[in-house]
């Protein structure tokens, strides 16, 4: 059984997902250490783009979800989404980057009243 409604179409079900995803990340720490390992992967593949080096691409994989998992295993105590939903955690993951990036992620916070535990 899904935490949250996994039917309709693909965006349908991404838009269901996110605020059991938030949920999910309701500590700041946990957000944080998303944001970092979303960033450092974004450098690995910038990096790979410019020098070609292969081997910047599992490095900036490991950063990413290594970051994320600290957040989750360490902080927040919880399995990550990714487990579960690999796309649609995948997706969402960017959706918070985004929302951190810009300032509006508490404004989803606030929305689906996920509170800091």
């Amino acid at each position: 059984m899904a935490d949250f409604d996994n039917t309709g179409s693909f965006r349908q079900r991404l838009n269901a997902f996110w605020p059991y995803y938030l949920g999910e990340h309701s500590k700041r720490v946990t957000r944080r250490w998303h944001f970092v390992g979303s960033l450092l992967g974004l450098v690995c593949l910038a990096g790979f783009a410019v020098t070609l080096q292969w081997w910047l691409i599992p490095l900036g994989l490991a950063l990413g979800y290594g970051c994320a998992w600290i957040g989750h295993f360490v902080y927040e105590k919880n399995r990550p989404a990714t487990f579960r939903y690999p796309l649609l955690s995948f997706l969402s993951d960017w959706r918070m980057f985004y929302g951190i990036l810009t300032g509006r992620i508490n404004r989803d916070l606030e929305r689906y009243n996920i509170q800091e535990k």
